[in-house]
Parts: C-alpha cells; sequence; structure tokens
C-alpha cells in the first residue's frame, strides 16, 4: 500500500527552459543509472527479503523515496520543455527553443509526451527492467545497491556539471545528497550483518565442500607479455579470512579440447558431418 503526498520532495525551478537539458535529464530518470531502476530493484527486493525485517523496510522506504525522485525528475523535464511550440510552423525560425529541439534535443518529447518526461533514457530508449538485481541474497544486493547509487551518483555529478541552471544545479545537489546516503546505507547494511569479511564469499552459506577450493585465492594471470599486476589481491590474507591469496603466473590449461565429435544423424546437419 503507498500514500502519495501533491508536494514534491524537494523543491524543483528551472530558471531558464532548455529543451536539450530536458533530454539529459531522462537519463535520470529511464538510464540505466536512473531512478526507475533502483525504485524497482529496491522494490522487489523488499518483496523478496527473507530475515531481518528491518532490511524489508528499508528497502521498501529507499524504493518509495526513490519514486518520489522520478516524479520531481519528471516536472524538470517538463519545466525545461515549458514554452516549445507543438508545431514547427510557430516561428521555427526565431524560437530558440524550437531551435534547440531540432538541434539536439529529443523530438519525442514533441512528438509522443506532450512536452513531458518519458519512461525512456536520453537515446529515447524504453527502461526494459533487465538492469533490476534481486537476487533474494541480501549480500548480494546491499552490493549491488552500492554500485547502483554510486553510478546514479556519478549520473547527477555530471549533469550538474552540464548546465548553469542555478534551479537545475540546486535540484541535482539534492540527489548528490541522497545518493552519498543511499550508498552507505546499503554498505552499513553489510558492516552490520558482520562486515564485509563475515558477508564474503556471497551466499556465506554455501558449504566449502561443494567448492574446489584449491582454486578459491590465486589471481590468474592471463597477460602473456607481462607479469600479473601486483596489490592486495596478489598476497596475503583473504578478505574472507579463510585462505591466502596468491598468483598463477600464465598456467597451462587444465581443460580438454572441446572438440564435440560427429552429428546426430537426422539432426540437420551436412553429411559431412556425420
Amino acid at each position: 500500500m503507498f500514500h502519495h503526498s501533491s508536494k514534491l520532495q524537494y523543491t524543483v525551478t528551472v530558471d531558464t527552459p532548455d529543451p536539450q537539458f530536458a533530454k539529459l535529464l531522462q537519463q535520470a530518470i529511464g538510464g540505466v543509472e536512473g531512478e526507475i531502476r533502483v525504485a524497482m530493484q529496491y522494490f522487489f527486493q523488499a518483496m523478496g527479503a527473507r530475515g531481518d525485517d528491518r532490511i524489508r523496510d528499508l528497502l521498501m522506504a529507499t524504493a518509495t523515496e526513490e519514486l518520489s525522485h522520478i516524479e520531481f525528475l519528471g516536472h524538470a523535464v517538463a519545466l525545461n520543455l515549458e514554452g516549445a511550440p507543438v508545431t514547427v510552423q510557430e516561428e521555427a525560425a526565431k524560437d530558440p527553443v524550437v531551435n534547440a529541439i531540432l538541434g539536439g534535443a529529443n523530438p519525442r518529447h514533441l512528438l509522443s509526451s506532450g512536452l513531458s518526461a518519458m519512461p525512456v533514457n536520453a537515446n529515447g530508449v524504453p527502461f526494459d527492467m533487465s538492469h533490476v538485481y534481486a537476487t533474494g541474497n541480501i549480500g548480494a544486493d546491499m552490493l549491488a545497491n552500492a554500485t547502483a547509487e554510486a553510478g546514479g551518483r556519478v549520473l547527477a555529478s555530471r549533469l550538474y556539471n552540464l548546465t548553469d541552471d542555478t534551479g537545475m544545479k540546486d535540484m541535482l545537489s539534492f540527489l548528490i545528497a541522497r545518493d552519498r546516503m543511499h550508498q552507505q546505507q546499503w554498505l552499513a547494511v553489510i558492516e552490520e550483518l558482520g562486515g564485509l569479511s563475515a558477508s564474503l564469499p556471497i551466499p556465506n552459506s554455501t558449504p566449502e565442500n561443494h567448492e574446489a577450493m584449491q582454486h578459491s585465492y590465486y589471481f590468474l594471470n592471463t597477460l602473456l607479455d607481462k607479469e600479473a599486476p601486483q596489490g592486495r589481491w596478489s598476497s596475503g590474507p583473504s578478505l574472507d579470512g579463510r585462505g591466502e591469496f596468491s598468483v598463477k603466473q600464465q598456467p597451462e590449461p587444465e581443460g580438454q579440447v572441446p572438440s564435440l565429435g560427429k552429428a546426430r544423424p537426422n539432426s540437420g546437419a551436412q553429411t559431412e558431418q556425420m
């Protein structure tokens, strides 16, 4: 059950409408880094959350906040399209808004949505849910969420640098701040569950006798003309505290040649394959 307030979560103003920036803002709505993605990701994770009900509540509350972000970003897109004409005959050569539409903004804002936001990215491609990650494993989901918020903050920071509009910068500064919080809250869940070392490997419930442990802690260097890159990953104790990192330098393959042999009769292959 959801409730809705008639007021936006954050004030949105546009000093100078800019249809080209409206197109860029679509990425923050319907792009893989956008708010539709994280709203649906947290929502489906919440519906599948088992164990600690606090985590379900945290996910559901944040999913609802992300819906609020879609709402005010959609309003920002519409405000940036204010004054755009409904026909190209309306002083197209004289009107800078029309020239902007003809010169790089999304024509579907004129043709399809009546000068308002759409569930698409900056290229006009509809969001298709293919980047919604909800595994039912709280460790995997929290890492995916922190990554999603990091990508969102990168996007919001780039959008901030692409506009001189005071109102848009103010709105984006709010999104940048919320992305900081959301990154940390998901990582805080992992910390509360015992930290990264306790969470790794994900899932940490897989029995070790299901895993070929001799292959669990070496870095495989496949670079033929370079030594293995050295770092925290190449030596010392593993992050899960159960092994030691090492390096295999240009190892010999252990598998067989992948020959499938002859094709079966009536399989539609050529006679020479049988």
